[in-house]
């Protein structure tokens, strides 16, 4: 119930307060909302659940998008570095990690659940069919069901 209330409380907030911003400060939140998404699945993979790297990776990911983006705007000649806008991509890379820290279940280690692979080191496998066993002499041109009085040019 509490958490109804919250999200309508919310989005009752979010609908009044849009107005207010400008139309590119909300886009520059939303792609660092995803960007911190983004980079902390891939730290939370990384650390196989760590609640720290995840929320760095989250914010980390959206403020280097935000700075790339500044840079690029910077270097074009009728556009210019603007600090509200990083703010605005790295606000959504924080609300992305602490939505996750608020909302994602931990496991007894507190943890974040999930199933992490381990990385195992692939071992070459010699298909030489003579040595695996599967032919105790090499295969002849009868062995091959071939005619013998086949010619080779």
């Amino acid at each position: 119930m509490r958490t109804r209330i919250a999200t309508l409380l919310f989005f009752v907030l979010a609908t009044s307060t849009y107005a207010q911003l400008e139309h590119d400060k909300t886009l520059h939140f939303i792609g660092g909302s995803l960007f911190g998404l983004a980079g902390a699945g891939i730290a939370k993979q990384a650390s196989k659940g760590n609640r720290v790297w995840t929320f760095v990776g989250a914010v980390a990911s959206s403020a280097i998008v935000g700075v790339a983006k500044e840079a690029v705007d910077a270097s074009n000649p009728s556009n210019s570095w603007d600090n509200e806008d990083l703010a605005a991509t790295i606000l959504g890379g924080v609300t992305v990690g602490l939505a996750i820290e608020l909302f994602a279940k931990k496991d007894s280690h507190r943890r974040l659940r999930g199933r992490y692979s381990e990385v195992y080191e692939i071992q070459p496998v010699d298909l030489n069919p003579i040595e695996i066993g599967l032919y105790e002499t090499p295969p002849s041109l009868n062995t091959l069901s071939l005619s013998r009085n086949v010619e080779f040019k």
